[in-house]
């Protein structure tokens, strides 16, 4: 008689443990249908060799975007970094730590559509940001040097006035300026308008050399987007237009080369350097990729060759892009998403030179 009870209470636990069980497999379902959902954050793919993992904390409050994001730049030193955003009643300057505070946005009027946004100095006790401003209002088509709190401190270019001269110095919707360690400047002018120039001035800001007539040809440009320079004396150029990326001499200007064969489906928007010398960052907004390429060896330019790409999600439209040379991590602006996203190298506690 007690078994013959004892039988339908056994059956009522069995079944009321499949219904936990079911409950609880069902939450966990329903957690991961949440974090791995249609969210520009989460939807990437990493293909050849895993070199860049996503920093899912970075930054802490995403909700800060609230613009189109163009650039970023870093300041590997007091671990800062700067993104620049566009839009209506929005702060054009927001900045960060490296682990992902909010510190500050800059209250400044004398930023209309920013483009590009480089850090230099950043060694110095007095690094300074310089961004490149594409509008067409009073402050358009220049190219300007604030301080890391947003003082702006000097222009370059004709203020509210595009043009070609270079007396006095104008730009058309300037794209990018790398400052080099040595004060020299270069410079891409043409985010589409009237110019296709690399300019190269002085620390005195003097024009050194240029190069500057529209085509497909050699030292032809069809809108320039990114410029870069490394150790070699070699200034890199993502020549959007043309879907390649030019090669010259940082002293004379000569031309030594071309890679176009990476850039068949979509043109390079950014190009930088790791902070090993041994790869290039370049981005493609139109496949929303994020690729690594080898950086060749003093003397050779040779053809371009993918080690690894980061493929992110459709519509986050990858911009540009900055690192920290100091831990190797990576800064993409994404003006579809309206996000800046940091990557880490998957050995960063390693360094740089182990995990590539």
């Amino acid at each position: 008689m007690s078994k013959k009870r004892g039988h339908p209470w056994l059956m009522l636990c069995a079944m009321a443990l499949l219904v936990v069980l079911m409950m609880v497999l069902y939450g966990a379902m329903g957690r991961q249908h949440h974090t791995t959902g249609t969210t520009f954050r989460n939807d990437y793919q990493l293909m050849g060799r895993p070199l860049y993992k996503l920093d899912l904390d970075w930054p802490r409050n995403p909700e800060l975007f609230n613009g189109q994001v163009y650039g970023v730049a870093v300041d590997q030193y007091a671990q800062v970094v700067y993104v620049a955003q566009r839009g209506d009643n929005v702060p054009k300057v927001l900045v960060f730590s490296t682990e992902g505070e909010f510190l500050m946005h800059w209250n400044t009027t004398t930023l209309e559509m920013p483009h590009g946004i480089f850090l230099a100095d950043a060694a110095s006790k007095k690094p300074t940001v310089w961004i490149t401003d594409v509008g067409d209002g009073p402050y358009g088509h220049t190219v300007k040097q604030y301080s890391p709190s947003g003082t702006l401190l000097q222009v370059l270019g004709t203020a509210g006035k595009a043009g070609s001269s270079l007396t006095p110095l104008q730009f058309d919707q300037p794209a990018e300026i790398f400052v080099h360690e040595s004060g020299e400047m270069y410079i891409v002018d043409g985010d589409g308008g009237m110019n296709n120039r690399l300019i190269k001035l002085s620390k005195d800001q003097e024009v050194i050399w240029m190069h500057g007539e529209k085509g497909s040809g050699l030292n032809q440009f069809y809108i320039p987007h990114s410029v870069t320079v490394d150790t070699a004396q070699r200034v890199w150029v993502a020549d959007r237009g043309n879907k390649r990326i030019q090669v010259f001499n940082s002293i004379t200007g000569e031309w030594l080369g071309t890679w176009g064969s990476c850039f068949t489906e979509d043109a390079p928007y950014s190009v930088r350097l790791t902070p090993d010398k041994k790869y290039f960052i370049v981005v493609q907004l139109n496949t929303n990729q994020i690729s690594v390429l080898h950086a060749p060896p003093v003397g050779l330019i040779g053809q371009c060759k993918v080690v690894s790409v980061i493929q992110l999600a459709d519509e986050v439209k990858p911009h540009l892009v900055d690192l920290d040379l100091k831990t190797g991590a990576l800064y993409v602006a994404e003006i579809g998403a309206q996000q800046a996203q940091k990557f880490i190298p998957f050995s960063l506690g390693e360094g740089l030179g182990n995990y590539m």
